[in-house]
């Protein structure tokens, strides 16, 4: 019997399939701003769940003004949200940790606001206590800091709190606050990426964690 109580969930990748809305409104985004950019699909799948800064940096493109990008791109990502996809099992998953008592929150480096629509599309936000998008005076993953707040907010300790996601930013955000962490392989990483990581745990379907719970 392990001692966890609150699974702290990403978002892309995690719960939700989204790379196609992601890529899509992203392109829209530059030819909206008159940006011709050659950005194949595949290299921005292997980055998401970083923030348009570091991806931008990573991949040599110059956007003089990230935060008006980022303004438009929210209000054109809802355009191709029909393209986002549930994972398999993200309802049985949060039925059963719901019925089970267990403490759900979300952390992801979408903006506050946009995360709750995407829950709210999804039919999700009931099953959540608690809901950490980015905010500006708050670090973003992998820093510690909003999963300690979540854990700190719902009378949590680190320690009792799991961490899921799909990238390396998740499992070094939860080892940084000293939780235990699970990788999910089938979002936008590798297996051996996240292998890397060292999680304490690794699955290949999110109804694993009826497993390790």
């Amino acid at each position: 019997m392990n001692k966890i109580k609150l699974v702290t969930f990403d978002l892309d990748g995690t719960l939700v399939d989204s790379g196609s809305t992601i890529y899509k409104a992203t392109i829209a985004t530059f030819e909206k701003l008159g940006m011709k950019v050659n950005l194949p699909k595949d290299e921005l799948d292997k980055r998401i769940g970083a923030h348009f800064a570091d991806i931008f940096n990573d991949l040599n493109i110059q956007v003089d003004d990230l935060e008006y990008f980022i303004k438009v791109y929210k209000t054109i990502y809802f355009d191709f949200i029909s393209d986002s996809t549930l994972y398999p099992g993200v309802i049985e998953l949060l039925e059963y940790l719901h019925h089970n008592n267990y403490k759900i929150a979300l952390l992801t480096t979408k903006a506050q606001g946009q995360a709750e629509l995407i829950l709210e599309h999804f039919k999700l936000t009931e099953y959540f206590d608690y809901i950490m998008g980015r905010r500006p005076d708050i670090k973003h993953k992998p820093s510690p800091e909003p999963l300690l707040i979540i854990a700190e907010t719902l009378n949590i300790k680190p320690e009792e709190t799991l961490m899921v996601g799909d990238t390396e930013l998740d499992i070094q955000c939860g080892k940084s606050a000293y939780a235990l962490t699970c990788g999910v392989s089938y979002g936008y990483r590798t297996e051996s990426q996240l292998e890397k990581e060292n999680p304490d745990y690794l699955i290949n379907s999110i109804l694993q964690l009826k497993e390790i719970l």
